[in-house]
């Protein structure tokens, strides 16, 4: 059972075996008659969480007619705990009067952990919330207790209200979905980053400055469970800059990267894998436009490891900031899939690469990922993504080109087929620049079958193998730092998505 020792009542709740939400009591402020322009009235409740207490708990606030704006600021204990135990983390949102049912109809904003205040109002809000009218009814303020400590989660909730006039509504203007471009071209693209707008400490403003000093031509906004940074990248996109907007939907089960949905699009997350409520909103990315993009699929923080499978997907993160030990588990297991896919000659998952870059020092464009497009749009830039024609580099100073050919000039791509006879001699070539003394890897679904001595100092190179499709179905490029350099022995410094062999 969890209980809450809420200030204004007490509810109870058996938590079962799906992600479950517990509705506290309300809280009440007089009717708006006879209140002064910009007076104003607050409300403190506090209670305590026990572990196991459910994902969600939503603190009801009656909100009168007349409110100009409703700001919420919180505080919650920190006990220390013994070693290997999580301590408290308690996240936080707003849902307004139409509701806290999935789906989002009433979704307002989301900070997650990243503030310890927050206000909405008809002209303005705080990063993460959504500006518009503050309509009277019943508001509900989300908290969100990420992990509880042994001791439970006290938390006191400070709620104020300022009544006066409305604000004049905010418009929001967005980013094109085209940039000039340069017609069929390699574009180089960074889609999952962070800034102020959830847990990120950069502007937009910043995030574009340094994505374009990466040699970036394509980002991607994608906030944790919030939406409200779309209209705020329109004067920052460019000639030079397209920028696709989406959400980083970040579940007690895993998170993914809504990438490229329309404006304004928001995906709920409050669901778990045993809910059997993913493919509902797979769909609705889908329908708007985006590609679903499963995130970091072996990281190690509390909730981050894909607990959803593939079945839905688009593209799989397999290569996420700094390469660490979760990256290699990560390009480990999407190899696998590879596998799985010629076996039962069925559709594959190409990979993709990005920086989850939040603050300093991370650097935007590390890796990155260089997709053959059409042109520089948000639609030919996800065909791209979708048919796996890119590869991953960790700078803008990494180029490559993989290719197979066959004895008769056949020749194919990264993400594409060489439709060859079984016997028939296929030659591998890669050309690299930017790669001073990696070694290269050639995989197939049988595993690692060429390993090239170091590239010179000078970076640039090319390694050639001859195969055969009845001997490798696949190949797929790696290229690797020396083992003494890079975060980890053998670090990557970029890697391709694979050339299929045979009809």
């Amino acid at each position: 059972m969890c209980e809450d020792t809420h200030g204004i009542g007490r509810r109870a709740l058996i938590v079962t075996g799906a992600a479950t939400a517990l509705t506290l009591g309300s809280v009440s402020f007089a009717a708006a008659d006879g209140q002064d322009q910009g007076s104003q009235e607050t409300a403190t409740v506090s209670g305590t969480l026990p572990p196991g207490c459910p994902d969600f708990v939503y603190v009801p606030v009656e909100v009168p007619a007349g409110v100009r704006e409703l700001k919420v600021s919180y505080t919650y204990d920190r006990p220390s705990v013994p070693a290997g135990t999580t301590g408290n983390a308690l996240d936080i949102g707003l849902f307004d009067q139409h509701g806290t049912e999935l789906g989002g109809k009433g979704f307002r904003g989301w900070s997650g952990g990243a503030r310890t205040e927050f206000f909405v109002r008809a002209d303005d809000a705080t990063p993460g919330y959504i500006p518009g009218p503050v309509h009277a009814g019943t508001w509900y303020v989300a908290l969100g207790p990420y992990t509880v400590a042994p001791q439970g989660l006290s938390y006191e909730l400070t709620i104020t209200l300022t009544y006066g006039e409305p604000g004049t509504p905010v418009r929001p203007v967005y980013p094109p979905s085209r940039a000039k471009g340069r017609g069929r071209d390699w574009y180089r693209g960074d889609c999952h980053l962070h800034s102020w707008y959830s847990d990120g400490r950069r502007t937009p403003a910043e995030i574009a400055a340094l994505a374009r000093a990466a040699g970036l031509d394509f980002i991607n906004s994608s906030e944790h469970n919030t939406h409200s940074a779309h209209p705020h990248w329109a004067d920052q996109a460019g000639d030079d800059l397209l920028i696709m907007l989406g959400e980083e939907v970040t579940t007690r089960n895993g998170h993914v990267v809504a990438l490229g949905t329309d404006p304004g699009t928001f995906v709920d997350w409050r669901y778990r894998a045993r809910d059997n409520r993913f493919g509902h909103f797979a769909h609705q990315i889908h329908k708007a436009g985006g590609l679903v993009v499963p995130a970091h699929p072996h990281a190690t923080c509390v909730g981050c490891a894909w607990k959803f499978g593939f079945g839905d997907a688009d593209a799989v993160e397999v290569w996420n900031g700094p390469y660490t030990p979760d990256d290699e588990v990560a390009l480990a297991a999407w190899d696998a899939t590879l596998v799985a896919s010629v076996r039962n000659n069925r559709q594959w998952l190409p990979g993709m690469g990005n920086s989850d870059a939040h603050r300093d020092p991370d650097a935007v464009g590390s890796p990155q990922t260089v997709v053959l497009a059409d042109d520089l749009s948000r639609e030919a830039i996800q065909a791209g993504l979708r048919a796996g024609r890119s590869y991953i580099a960790e700078s803008k100073n990494v180029t490559l080109s993989f290719t197979a050919t066959g004895g008769r000039g056949e020749r194919a791509g990264i993400g594409e087929r060489l439709a060859v006879a079984a016997d028939s001699t296929v030659t591998v070539r890669l050309d690299a620049s930017g790669v001073p003394r990696c070694t290269v890897r050639f995989i197939t679904d049988e595993g690692v079958l060429l390993t090239s001595d170091p590239l010179p100092v000078t970076g640039s190179g090319v390694v050639e193998w001859q195969t055969t499709p009845q001997y490798a179905a696949y190949v797929r490029a790696e290229i690797r730092h020396e083992t003494a350099a890079g975060p980890i022995p053998g670090a990557l410094a970029a890697l391709t998505n694979p050339i299929f062999l045979g009809r």
